[in-house]
């Protein structure tokens, strides 16, 4: 097996791997109560956490063995893989938009992949990673400067969230120079790098939280989305000497490919996000308290003359409960239950 087709292999495993531990995180979250670190008792959670390390690992062992332009972008796959197997095994379903979403990026990576080149993998020099640790960190900085000063906020968000790719971008390149340059008997040799890694890691991570804030989740993770793999297979094309089969025409077709993934995954996350709202706003309607609303005037009237004002009990008809209300003002009390109190499914 060739190291082309190993990391390819290796990534289609980890994106499985990844997906089924988010589909495992996303079940406890909904299924445990509302506690802090409740989630730790459950074993669901602690079998996600073991999936999405041997995700990772498995990630890093393919950025060893495949060129970033590749690895990077089939990581995306973890969101194409998760319709399918949540639909199996949580029972949920996907809209018409998830799934032309997963077709489009299926398509595109497909594409991607068959026009990569077979180029071995290669590492950067010291004096190449400071200045690209250098550039990326000027990056970084000025979308933040760039961000606050901005108001408003799905601008703002997007800037951020730009920003949060990037980081996360580089810290996959900066991993790749790692894995390929590990040597077991001067492991220390290669701190510096770990600790770019590190640094880009955590500080995507933070600035990504920020993007979320007062925009919603759609802008800013479909941006992080395809920002990181873009930026990721930028660098491996321009300093891994990575290229695609058939010249000039080939990275034209191999770009279209990478626009075409990119708004699938576009799809999948705006998708993904509105189905996860409709839920939770549906579980919030299920469990919303009673509703008194009081009724007036003529209307009450009309409504007292055809019910007995001092019935002993409540009647219940058609989700609606209708009781008598002690007191001398001209009001009827209609009390709106649930659904699922009035006998509704």
């Amino acid at each position: 097996m060739s190291s082309l087709a190993l990391s390819v292999l290796l990534s289609l495993v980890s994106a499985v791997a990844y997906a089924a531990g988010a589909i495992l995180q996303e079940h406890v979250a909904t299924t445990t109560p509302s506690r802090p670190y409740a989630p730790l008792n459950h074993a669901g959670w602690w079998v996600a956490v073991v999936l999405n390390s041997v995700g990772a690992v498995l990630h890093v062992v393919a950025l060893a063995y495949g060129p970033l332009s590749v690895v990077q972008p089939l990581g995306a796959l973890t969101i194409v893989f998760a319709l399918p197997m949540a639909a199996v095994f949580v029972r949920r379903g996907a809209g018409p938009t998830a799934w032309r979403g997963a077709i489009m990026a299926t398509v595109g990576l497909a594409g991607l992949l068959a026009l990569t080149g077979g180029s071995a993998s290669q590492s950067l020099g010291g004096a190449e990673r400071a200045v690209l640790a250098a550039v990326t960190l000027g990056a970084v900085a000025l979308l933040f400067l760039g961000a606050q000063g901005v108001h408003r906020p799905i601008v703002r968000s997007v800037l951020l969230a730009g920003a949060a790719g990037v980081a996360f971008g580089i810290a996959s390149v900066f991993t790749k120079t790692v894995a390929v340059d590990w040597d077991w008997g001067a492991p220390l040799t290669q701190w510096p790098s770990l600790l770019v890694v590190a640094v880009f890691a955590v500080g995507g991570l933070l600035l990504s939280q920020a993007s979320y804030r007062g925009a919603g989740l759609a802008a800013p993770l479909a941006t992080v989305t395809v920002v990181n793999p873009v930026v990721a297979a930028a660098v491996g094309i321009t300093l891994f000497g990575e290229d695609f089969r058939s010249g000039v025409a080939g990275t034209v077709l191999a770009l279209g490919c990478g626009v075409v993934a990119a708004g699938g995954l576009i799809l999948l996350t705006i998708e993904r996000l509105g189905n996860g709202a409709h839920t939770r706003h549906r579980h919030v309607s299920r469990g919303r308290p009673d509703r008194h609303v009081p009724l007036r005037g003529d209307r009450i009237a009309a409504q007292r003359a055809g019910s007995d004002r001092h019935a002993a009990g409540p009647e219940v008809g058609e989700g609606i409960d209708v009781g008598a209300v002690s007191g001398s003002g001209a009001d009827l009390e209609v009390q709106m239950r649930s659904r699922a109190v009035a006998g509704g499914s």
